[in-house]
Formats: structure tokens, sequence, C-alpha cells
């Protein structure tokens, strides 16, 4: 049985996402060694190709959203490179521990165990409605509403990278059209193609790197964090429901089961 001496909540802690900053590094390295092999590296930088590509994504991902959501843009990509070691079955069986107590010793005995839920803030924002007496139905309302907020706060930031993403290219175009008008505009010199067609080309490139190695993938990640930070969010709300509702911890250890693949379940009855 689970008691106050025994249960231990552990705070969510963040670590690097190695994954992500690897697979980046990885795709960069291996363009740039393309180009090294191909020779004239030096060829592949171009000041106004960068302030067009960089600059001009910038200022139209800007005019969808405001000036607050992109100036928390570095907060956004900080969620993609740093994830929580916090995962579903860890989340089930301190939830089902909880659960256990309240059966065992009443659900004001969760009081002893308040400065370890507080690691939590939304299993304690779940369990502190339980102790206050808040019917489960209405601690459940509660707090899927607040899943919803927060599930539409994550898709915005990803809003975000998807939309660079698609702007990225598109100004990569718009510096290639510009490069190709000024090159049409100089063919007296016919030495001078060339050059000028790969610059002209340069920004189409640094669009297409923007915006496949680096903000679509960011997107995913987010998308992919915020869906595992769904599942463990709804087994808080499950537990502190049932816990409301005095309903056995075996009946929660099954709905806890049913959120997570056979080989993530867990059994404590």
């Amino acid at each position: 049985m689970a008691d106050s001496e025994t249960l231990r909540i552990s705070p969510v802690r963040k670590s690097i996402d190695l994954a992500t900053i690897i697979g980046i590094i990885i795709a960069f390295v291996l363009v740039a060694l393309a180009i090294f092999l191909g020779g004239s590296p030096g060829t592949f930088i171009n000041l106004p190709a960068i302030l067009i590509v960089l600059g001009g994504t910038a200022a139209i991902t800007t005019v969808c959203f405001s000036f607050k959501e992109m100036i928390g843009v570095f907060k956004i990509v900080s969620k993609a490179l740093f994830s929580s070691t916090r995962n579903a079955p860890e989340a089930a069986l301190q939830v089902m521990q909880i659960a256990q107590m309240a059966r065992k010793s009443g659900v004001l005995s969760l009081q002893n165990i308040s400065d370890q839920i507080n690691k939590e803030p939304f299993l304690s924002k779940g369990i502190t409605m339980v102790i206050d007496g808040i019917p489960g139905e209405q601690v459940e309302r509660v707090l899927r509403l607040e899943i919803i907020s927060m599930m539409d706060r994550h898709q915005k930031s990803a809003g975000i990278l998807r939309r660079a993403a698609e702007f990225a290219p598109a100004m990569g175009l718009i510096g290639t059209l510009v490069g190709l008008v000024q090159m049409l505009g100089n063919l007296q010199d016919p030495t001078t193609i060339g050059p000028s067609m790969a610059v002209a080309l340069l920004t189409t490139f640094y669009g297409a790197i923007l915006a496949n190695l680096v903000f679509i993938p960011l997107a995913s990640k987010l998308e992919r964090n915020s869906i595992l930070e769904e599942v463990v969010s709804e087994i808080y709300v499950m537990g502190a429901a049932s816990i409301g509702q005095q309903e056995h911890p075996q009946r929660l250890e099954m709905t806890l089961n049913s959120l997570m693949p056979p080989s993530a379940r867990t059994e404590i009855f």
C-alpha cells in the first residue's frame, strides 16, 4: 500500500532532446559536405539573399501573428530542444498510488502529501479540488478545459513555425525572381550570366534549407511533445476525477492502462 512515506513524486526535469539537435546538425553537415566536395563553397554565401529570406520570412510571419507571439518564438524553440522526462507509465503509477492512499485513509489524508503533489502543478490542482470537496465530475470538467487551453497554445506555437516554413521558400522564390530580372538587364556581358544565375538561385536554396531543415522539423517535434504532454495530463485528469468519485483504484488502473500500449501498462493490484 502507498502511504506518505513510500509515495515519491519527482519534479518534472527538463533534458536536452539529443535526437532533435543531432538530427538538425547532421542534416546541415551533410549539406555543407556536399557543398565543399563540389568546390567553391564561397559561392553559396550571399548577404542580400540571406537578408531577403531571413528578413522577409520574419516580416511576413509577423503579419500573421502578434508581436507578443513572435517575441516568444525563442521560448517556442526551447520547448522543441528540451523535453520533459515525465512519461505516461510513471504518471499512471503515481496516480494509482495516490488513489490507493485515498481509498485506504480517506481523501483528507492526501493533505499529508501536498508538498510532493505540488511538484506536479496540474495534478496538484486536481487533487486540491478533490480535497476541498468539489465533485469529481466538476473536477474533471475544469481540468479538461485546462487541457484544451494548453493544446490551443501548443498548436499556436507550432503554427508559427509551420507558417514560417511556408513563407521561407516563397521569399526564396521572390529573391530568385529579383536576381533573374537583374541578370536579364545585364545581358550585354555574357560572362556574367552564369555567376548571376547562381546568385539568383541562392535565395531559393536558403528558403528550402530554412523550411525543411529547421522550421518543419521543429514544428513536428513541438506537436509530438504536445501529444505526450496531453496523455500525461489526461492521466492526471482521470486520476483526480476517479478519486473525487471514490471509485475503486483497480477500476482506475484499468482505465489508465487503456490509454497506453500494452508494453507500457502498469499493474499494482
